[in-house]
């Protein structure tokens, strides 16, 4: 769904789970009506425990606190743990639990991330509730306050109510009133939009990204640990560079959670690069974030762009067009630049035939995948 742009909002980068899982805590500690909890991926484990524990204290001083997982993402969160949620009075469901039905109905996933506090505060990025976020992954989010806040909230309740959406037993439970006013703007805030997609119904992330890419004149950046783009993302990447914009990608390196996924996009960086793509490789850790900077326009949430996301998943990526903050993104996209290993296009197209045969292996399984469309 594409939501209007809307002025007024404060924004505040945060990067790294040492800076975001802190102000989220307390977010969450602060607040006196309600907490809604929209999450891909928990698992069971210390950060899970973290979550717990603060929705644990919300619901008991009589906050009312909504948690939404995706059905199979959620596979690795214990009973133990989802009996303590309930026995909380957190009222828990689960986005199209897998089950005896369509493959098709099995690919779609949601994998959105929200918070949302009292109507107020939201947060969104790329985390998730499993222990790789709280040092194996690099991930960045996103605190809003202002008016994108309510359309935050809009996608998490239209989801809840959604019949994909249940509880494992029992009723659907029920949603917390919406708050008495709608989110303050504010006089020195920025311009931003909520961009969310519904797999191949929906891709209003894609065209937003695409018009973005057709239109840069100075920068087009682009981070996702993902790297398995559209034919037409290629293109219109590769359109750019030859006109003289600034492409870089900003990448996984051998740190990879899903390494034949690594081999499958590699398989186009010798073209990319030849257009005057240059593509970077983090060191450092698996890096998970996922966020694109085009001139002064930024987009930054959960969607990674490659064609899996954008057939099957529900996203939601947060846009802001302000010539400040997409400066500050410049500077952290400078910073990761500077921990990654540049590749040189020479070496790469002398690259060993052990290199060659995995990108074929993964391609061909990536293109059998991508033909289930």
């Amino acid at each position: 769904m594409q939501h209007q742009w809307r002025e007024g909002n404060r924004v505040v980068l945060l990067p790294e789970a040492s800076r975001f899982l802190p102000p989220m805590f307390e977010a969450v500690s602060q607040a006196q009506h309600y907490v809604l909890v929209e999450l891909y991926l928990m698992e069971s484990g210390e950060l899970a425990n973290q979550v717990i524990e603060a929705l644990e204290a919300a619901a008991q001083r009589g906050v009312q606190v909504c948690l939404l997982l995706d059905g199979y993402g959620a596979m690795g969160l214990a009973r133990d743990d989802r009996e303590r949620l309930q026995a909380a009075g957190v009222a828990l469901q689960f986005f199209n639990p897998i089950g005896f039905h369509s493959l098709a109905r099995n690919l779609s996933r949601d994998h959105r991330k929200i918070v949302v506090v009292d109507g107020e505060v939201a947060f969104t990025g790329g985390f998730g509730a499993v222990d790789e976020f709280l040092a194996a992954w690099y991930e960045i989010a996103l605190r809003i306050e202002g008016p994108a806040v309510a359309d935050w909230e809009a996608l998490f309740r239209r989801l809840w109510r959604s019949r994909l959406t249940r509880q494992v037993s029992g009723s659907k439970a029920p949603l917390p009133l919406p708050p008495q006013r709608s989110p303050v703007a504010h006089a020195e805030g920025v311009k931003g939009r909520v961009m969310s997609a519904r797999g191949y119904r929906y891709q209003a992330i894609r065209h937003s990204l695409y018009e973005q890419v057709n239109s840069a004149h100075q920068r087009l950046w682009l981070c996702t640990p993902y790297f398995v783009p559209t034919f037409s993302l290629r293109r219109r990447l590769i359109r750019a560079a030859r006109r003289g914009v600034d492409v870089r990608l900003l990448l996984p390196g051998a740190k990879h959670d899903h390494p034949g996924v690594r081999y499958a996009g590699q398989r186009f960086y010798q073209g990319l690069m030849k257009a005057g793509v240059r593509i970077f490789e983090f060191q450092p850790t698996f890096i998970h974030a996922k966020f694109v900077l085009a001139d002064e326009w930024v987009s930054l949430g959960s969607c990674n762009f490659d064609h899996w996301n954008l057939h099957w998943n529900l996203e939601a990526n947060q846009e802001i067009a302000d010539p400040a903050f997409a400066e500050e993104v410049r500077e952290l996209f400078e910073r990761n630049f500077a921990a990654s290993q540049e590749v040189d296009a020479a070496a790469w197209a002398a690259r060993p035939w052990g290199q060659r045969a995995k990108e074929w292996v993964y391609g061909v399984i990536d293109g059998w995948v991508t033909r289930l469309k």
